[in-house]
């Protein structure tokens, strides 16, 4: 079987390893283009392009797939490119670009989604992080037929697994990027026999993972700390959860609830105590969250006892409060 593969980053990445191990034909892989990355912003090529290089893989990177768009030229680029690659079927693995309804008819078997969540909750561009934040015990991933809606195709293939309390995006990211890599293949295989069973989306619980936007990262105090907690684990590697200590910015990489209640006199980000075991901050509802793993500015992340022997904090003292 002949496989178009457009996707750009490590999520998509093993998928594409997956297919071409299990012994798939890939004559074309669509990413993004390059992008500026690192501390001297050097362009730098999508984990996808650097696995088809490896390859030998022809990789193409239009700035759009439109023919009545911004770029007529990249996307004519692209669809000749597409339509010499004879693909039976296109996989698509977050990609980045919306697929116009040309590129979803011209594979015999059309284009196949790898959805890291269990549709139709979190449909959207961030299923993984709003899984966490909102306190799901479960997600997965759905292998959807691609349609010209957002993720509102039918599914094919879907498998679930267990959002675990330590779980981060990071962490959840790694397992379901394998099991994504493993049902593309079997959803694949059982395609080439004439096996997959489309099944419509269910028209109740459908659920939008928007963006995550920097904006977010800030951490309110006055919210409970068990919502705090998640959105830690949630926006943790990207953005990071955020809060200030007068003009000094500080990063959250890892907190837990602390199940003795705050005294009722200490304000929403003040620090209450001081220990081995991390940063005692009072939070909404009389909770109180323990910092364990902090970042200042320009630093490195580090357990709360390393921290605060380069920054010196101190019970009374209030997070996020205006300088």
């Amino acid at each position: 079987m002949r496989v178009i593969f457009a996707g750009t980053p490590e999520f998509a990445r093993v998928a594409l390893e997956r297919l071409l191990a299990a012994g798939f034909t890939v004559p074309l892989v669509l990413t993004q283009p390059d992008r500026p990355a690192g501390r001297g912003m050097k362009l730098q090529a999508s984990p996808v392009k650097q696995c088809a290089l490896q390859h030998g893989i022809a990789v193409a990177q239009p700035l759009s797939l439109r023919l009545d768009g911004k770029y007529p030229e990249d996307a004519a680029a692209a669809k000749a490119a597409i339509e010499a690659a004879q693909a039976d079927v296109m996989v698509v693995a977050a990609y980045g670009l919306i697929l116009p309804q040309w590129v979803l008819n011209t594979p015999r078997l059309g284009c196949l989604n790898i959805h890291a969540s269990l549709l139709p909750r979190w449909r959207g561009a961030a299923p993984i992080h709003r899984a966490i934040e909102a306190g799901d015990a479960e997600t997965g991933v759905t292998i959807m037929q691609m349609d010209a809606g957002l993720d509102t195709g039918d599914m094919l293939l879907l498998e679930k697994t267990a959002i675990n309390p330590a779980d981060t995006t990071a962490t959840l990211h790694d397992r379901l990027a394998q099991l994504g890599g493993r049902l593309i293949v079997e959803a694949l295989e059982m395609a080439a026999c004439g096996g997959l069973k489309p099944t419509p989306q269910p028209a109740e619980g459908v659920t939008y993972a928007h963006k995550i936007d920097k904006a977010e990262s800030t951490i309110d105090w006055n919210q409970p700390a068990e919502v705090i907690a998640r959105r830690v684990r949630a926006f943790n590697p990207f953005p990071g959860a955020a809060t200030t200590l007068g003009a000094d910015a500080i990063k959250v990489w890892s907190c837990e609830i602390d199940s003795c209640s705050r005294t009722p006199d200490a304000a929403c980000g003040q620090i209450v105590s001081i220990d081995a075991d991390g940063i005692g901050v009072a939070c909404g509802a009389g909770s109180l969250l323990r910092l364990t793993v902090l970042q200042r500015a320009g630093g490195k992340r580090l357990p709360a006892a390393d921290f605060l022997r380069g920054f010196p904090l101190a019970p009374g003292m209030v997070l996020g409060a205006a300088p």
